[in-house]
């Protein structure tokens, strides 16, 4: 699955500044919502939903926070680097930096879990994650996205 597919330039932030993972929920529904037309208030309850089953903080500073959504045509993403690590109940006791939001119809079954599945190996590459870090601007964080071999060779 080609993250291509699942998120758009316009759903892309670098240093978003939060200091609680409630308002980095928020901020990541508002951006879906902004990007992708998805209901901010559906998003962010079914976010919070998710997370009340088990973190999604995979460790090593990154979370893929995800939920399904009625009424959702295809699934979509939102990416943001915070400008200062939070707390989230990560795996590791770590904070967390790099967020990948997933959102999926509720019908979506093995497409929604490849997604997670393709989402987490681009973020488990220590050399993916350095230069999210390092990226500049949107564009800079879509082409580290879309393109992990080719900016592991960069």
């Amino acid at each position: 699955m080609d993250l291509k597919n699942i998120v758009s330039p316009e759903a892309l932030h670098g240093g978003l500044n939060t200091t609680s993972k409630k308002h980095l929920m928020q901020e990541l529904a508002q951006r879906a919502a902004d990007a992708y037309g998805l209901d901010q208030r559906a998003a962010f309850e079914a976010l919070l939903e998710r997370e009340r089953l088990g973190p999604t903080g995979m460790g090593r500073g990154v979370a893929i926070p995800h939920a399904r959504l009625a009424g959702l045509d295809r699934i979509v993403g939102v990416f943001t680097r915070l400008q200062r690590p939070i707390d989230y109940d990560a795996a590791d006791g770590e904070p967390v930096d790099l967020v990948f939001a997933l959102f999926a119809p509720e019908e979506a079954g093995a497409d929604h879990l490849r997604a997670l599945a393709r989402i987490s190996r681009c973020l488990r590459d220590s050399t993916v994650c350095a230069k999210l870090r390092a990226a500049d601007d949107a564009s800079a964080i879509y082409a580290v996205l879309t393109n992990p071999v080719d900016s592991k060779a960069a």
